[in-house]
């Protein structure tokens, strides 16, 4: 893979665009063919590989025009604005050299950068009140001029580009410094001066200081001003190479902040979390279902493959001598769990049952029979209401008729009621509250012949177990019915829970 191509698509990544190992394949295999001629065939070509839902080619096209846009410098202002500090080396010069006084005119009117289509490489236009012999020299026409030697080292060679205003070769020296710098892997904000530091060290922009220093220092007029003119190209192209790296952050890095504060926010108790932050929690909670069911659906695939059955296919390949060009496979049949969630939704624990509730009703490829309750002393089925109206609509109606005071002994009693007839082997309770009782009968013998029926109980509780127990707390006399209490408390949390509880269904 190329490294062009390999940016691309670490940008691609950036941007949330999901890319798969034989993805990258198909866009190589795309780029052979069409290679980087025509820029429309080769959009259109790698989005056909890399792009899949409609979400996914907008950040494509966004990525493209971001990161093949051909920009890093502006046009040179025009010929003829140098003013009087111009005016004054040409009469120093004199008559006698001509080529001298057009390099001048490059010198002051400077590089801003190259324009799109590229053309600002050609050097600096013709010097007005110039020949017309050095005209054609200046546009490249009539017998070439002999080659002049290449300055040896980096700073006059940058000093030579800035001179002559060759806006194309500082575009391509620019981009040959950033990926020998590594820019592609910025991730903060506060890499960019160290990066920008690199590409100018690369660029040979430290040398040609010191020349500026020297040649400030010199004796001679016409050293000096010609110094004064590289400090002002050189202060013009740190600008340019600042610029740069902040456009390269944006395409690499640009939601990198973003991810730093999902990370905060699930490993944050779901408790302390601020109302400003439940849109970007419900995101996250989508996305994390999003690649379970990506991952889960694959391994289920691969388990219903099974193992081969060589007695059927050394039969079925009698008629080739026993190569085995057909091969068949012995079927296993993979149980999809059966999940009953009971909810406490009393302030206490509202959020963390929200957060769930939605976590498990977005897995329906995987997990496609989920009966959810929810109680605080009442307890009724939401299973339909979570599935067809949206989290913040359904957690609000269900608050509105299930809230109030807490009490699982009761709780139970509806369930075994509503229920338990449909518990069996196949079938996973997991329990969410504190267990926090008010006191009342907990009536942890129904819970008893939920254990008896299904296949395991999960019993997960937001509090640290260092609380369980204290005042009104019936943990303690859940615990030895279910097959695991688990602390949830956060977002985090809850996925390794239906990490495992999906890996079953794999």
């Amino acid at each position: 893979m190329t490294q062009v191509l390999g940016d691309f698509i670490k940008a691609l990544r950036e941007a949330d665009v999901r890319i798969s190992p034989s993805e990258v394949i198909d866009a190589e295999a795309v780029l052979g063919l069409v290679g980087y001629d025509d820029r429309a065939l080769l959009a259109n070509g790698l989005s056909q590989a890399l792009a899949k839902s409609s979400e996914d080619k907008a950040a494509f096209w966004d990525t493209f025009d971001q990161f093949f846009a051909f920009a890093a410098f502006d046009q040179p202002p025009p010929a003829g604005a140098a003013g009087d500090e111009g005016e004054q080396q040409e009469t120093a010069q004199g008559q006698d050299g001509p080529e001298e006084g057009e390099e001048g005119e490059s010198e002051e009117a400077g590089v801003s950068g190259m324009a799109s289509s590229g053309g600002s490489g050609q050097g600096a236009g013709k010097a007005t009140g110039q020949s017309d012999s050095q005209g054609d020299k200046a546009d490249g026409g009539g017998q070439a001029p002999a080659a002049e030697a290449e300055p040896a080292s980096l700073g006059e060679q940058l000093a030579a580009l800035l001179e002559k205003g060759d806006a194309a070769q500082l575009a391509l020296r620019l981009a040959e410094a950033a990926q020998q710098a590594g820019l592609s892997d910025i991730r903060f904000f506060t890499q960019r001066g160290m990066y920008q530091w690199r590409i100018l060290q690369l660029m040979g922009s430290e040398e040609l200081g010191r020349l500026v220093e020297q040649g400030e220092g010199a004796a001679d007029p016409a050293v000096a001003a010609r110094a004064r003119r590289l400090r002002g190209l050189r202060t013009k192209l740190h600008e340019e190479v600042r610029d740069y790296v902040e456009r390269q952050m944006e395409l690499f890095a640009g939601n990198e902040g973003r991810r730093l504060r999902e990370d905060v926010l699930a490993r944050q108790r779901i408790g302390q979390l601020d109302r400003s932050d439940m849109k970007v929690m419900q995101g996250l909670v989508r996305k994390m279902a999003k690649r379970l069911v990506s991952l889960h659906s694959r391994r289920r695939v691969k388990a219903r493959r099974g193992q081969l059955d060589a007695r059927r296919t050394i039969r079925a390949n009698i008629e080739f001598e026993g190569v085995p060009f057909y091969t068949i496979w012995k079927k296993t049949k993979v149980d999809r769990p059966r999940v009953m969630l009971i909810c406490d939704v009393s302030g206490s624990v509202a959020q963390v049952s929200r957060f769930l509730l939605m976590f498990l009703h977005s897995l329906h490829e995987v997990l496609p029979d989920v009966r959810s309750f929810a109680f605080s002393s009442n307890l009724g089925e939401v299973t339909e209401l979570f599935e067809t109206a949206p989290v913040e609509v359904a957690m609000g109606r269900t608050m509105q008729r299930y809230g109030g005071s807490t009490d699982y002994g009761h709780a139970l009693m509806d369930f075994e009621r509503l229920a338990m007839a449909d518990i069996d082997r196949h079938t996973t309770v997991i329990i969410l509250g504190d267990a926090r009782s008010n006191y009342g009968d907990p009536r942890a013998d129904i819970l008893k012949q939920i254990q008896d029926r299904a296949k395991r109980v999960l019993f997960l509780n937001p509090e640290h177990r260092a609380r369980w127990g204290s005042g009104d707390s019936e943990m303690p006399r859940y615990a030895p019915y279910c097959s695991r209490t688990i602390t949830c408390a956060s977002l985090r949390d809850l996925e390794r829970v239906v990490t495992d509880l999906v890996r079953t269904a794999a």
